[in-house]
């Protein structure tokens, strides 16, 4: 069944009210959100009711402190594809404004998720907090209302192995290049999105042809250098042979050709007859190869990239 969007608790679809829910920002989807979203499928399931999951677009923190945003993991519609792909039946997006904001911890409580979702239990982190003009809501209030108002309150404990999972764990990771530690949090490879576009050819000339991505691509890009991933035409069907790719991918500014704007670009392993001129595509970062060089030959930068496509092979396979 599709999952159900819409933007306003005030008109939540019949058929989601009551519920079961969640709410927060669930930036990159990442295991500890999937642990926290698991719960409300299963609490709505053994309820038989629907699972619901709110979030907000533009991120809070983008409206009330826009100098201390975060880049966003997964923003817009990635975001909200991988909200869905958790199962869930439905998904308020909430936009956040300034007004918006200025509402009190109570009001955003018993406005959302009693009057506007009927909600039977609300499932959250134990480090919930902070919600509500002047930051003023935690876990003990919420617990508060469930007991005055009648529902239950699942509360969560940090969740994680050898660290916690987190956003700001996963966008430290990108930033030094650790794409496969940023895999261990996430529970699936790191992924970019955006449209290929033209950019100096030097790839197909040099024999190594690569789907360069638009500078306005979406999700944080890795630091720079030369990683192993896949490259997923997303304007194909689910069940095309050509839609998943293995790939070579550099991130940089092509120091070798005295370059200066960063680019993501991918080359297909051992695929010269693609056009992907004008496709959206999808880059997911599985390990790290090496940092990004400047050679001192053309025939130096080739050796390289020779080994570079040997080893995506190899740990692709």
């Amino acid at each position: 069944m599709a999952v159900l969007r819409w933007t306003d608790a005030a008109h939540t679809p019949p058929q989601l009210n009551p519920c079961v829910a969640t709410f927060g920002n669930f930036d990159g989807v990442h295991r500890g959100h999937q642990a926290v979203i698991a719960r409300v499928r299963a609490e709505g399931e053994r309820r038989g009711i629907p699972s619901v999951v709110v979030t907000f677009d533009p991120h809070p923190v983008r409206v009330l402190h826009p100098e201390r945003a975060p880049e966003l993991i997964s923003p817009g519609p990635l975001h909200e594809d991988l909200l869905a792909e958790t199962g869930i039946d439905g998904l308020l997006v909430i936009p956040f404004t300034w007004d918006y904001a200025q509402q009190s911890a109570e009001d955003f409580i018993l406005s959302t998720f009693v009057r506007g979702l009927g909600v039977q239990a609300l499932v959250v982190g134990a480090d919930t907090k902070g919600f509500g003009v002047g930051y003023t809501g935690d876990v003990d209030l919420i617990r508060q209302l469930g007991a005055d108002h009648g529902f239950e309150v699942v509360v969560l404990p940090d969740l994680g192995d050898d660290q916690r999972w987190s956003s700001s764990a996963v966008r430290a990771h990108l930033r030094a290049g650790e794409v496969a530690d940023a895999a261990a949090v996430l529970g699936r490879a790191h992924r970019v999105v955006g449209t290929v576009v033209h950019g100096f050819h030097r790839g197909r000339e040099l024999g190594y042809p690569t789907a360069n991505l638009e500078r306005r691509s979406r999700g944080v890009v890795p630091a720079d250098g030369v990683y192993a991933g896949w490259l997923t035409r997303l304007d194909l069907p689910p069940e095309a042979v050509d839609r998943r790719l293995p790939a070579a991918i550099s991130v940089g500014t092509n120091p070798t050709f005295e370059g200066t704007e960063r680019t993501v670009e991918a080359y297909c392993l051992d695929r010269t007859d693609l056009d992907l001129y004008g496709e959206e595509v999808a880059i997911d970062f599985v390990e790290h190869i090496r940092p990004t060089l400047k050679f001192a030959s053309i025939d130096d930068l080739l050796e390289a990239m020779s080994a570079d496509v040997a080893k995506a092979r190899a740990i692709l396979e």
